[in-house]
This record gives structure tokens, C-alpha cells and sequence, in this order.
């Protein structure tokens, strides 16, 4: 039930704390946005842990899915770019794939 907030959470630390270093790195603000940045990655690392699943590669090869989709809605609400039709077909195949790790029947192995 909380399988899916958990990665969006997860997904918006990352995404939130590696942005924070591109603002530092690539548009030359201050240093003290590493601040929030470790703080979101640590989040994000915290948050992806808490993820059911049985190995850790089944949950980080799901989350890949949800971070594409969150990814191209970061672009859009904080950078203000659109995604374009491939950035949009490009995500629901990822969202595809994330859902059929996340949902798929578990025999056993």
C-alpha cells in the first residue's frame, strides 16, 4: 500500500538533492545549497530502504521507473520545460516496466 508513495519520496530526495549540487556546480550559487542537498539524499536513501521487497536490486530496478517519471515532472514544475512527446512515451514504458517488478507474482526462486 505505501509501496508507491515510498518511491515517489525517494524519487523527489534524489532528485531534490542532486539538483541542489547542479545549482551549486553548474549555476554558480552558494555552497550552502550542499546543505539541503545531503539532507534530501539522505531521505531519499532512507526512504528507498523502506521499500517491501525482498532484494535490494528488485526495489532499486522499480524505483528506476519511478525516477524517470519523476525526473521529466521535475523538469516541468521547477526548471518550467515541458516534456515532449518522447520524453512522455519514454516514461510510461519506464512506468511499465517499474510496475510489472513492483506487481509481478513472486514464485518461488
Amino acid at each position: 500500500m505505501w509501496t508507491i508513495p515510498t518511491y515517489i519520496l525517494a524519487a523527489f530526495g534524489e532528485i531534490s538533492g542532486c539538483f541542489a549540487f547542479w545549482v551549486w556546480l553548474r549555476l554558480d550559487r552558494s555552497p550552502w545549497w550542499l546543505i539541503p542537498g545531503v539532507a534530501s539524499l539522505g531521505l531519499f536513501a532512507w526512504a528507498l530502504t523502506r521499500i517491501k521487497a525482498d532484494f535490494a536490486g528488485r526495489a532499486y530496478a522499480a524505483y528506476g521507473g519511478i525516477y524517470i517519471l519523476a525526473s521529466l515532472v521535475w523538469m516541468w514544475v521547477v526548471e518550467g520545460s515541458r516534456p515532449d512527446r518522447w520524453d512522455t512515451v519514454g516514461a510510461v514504458i519506464c512506468i511499465l516496466g517499474a510496475a510489472i517488478i513492483i506487481f509481478g507474482p513472486r514464485g518461488a526462486q
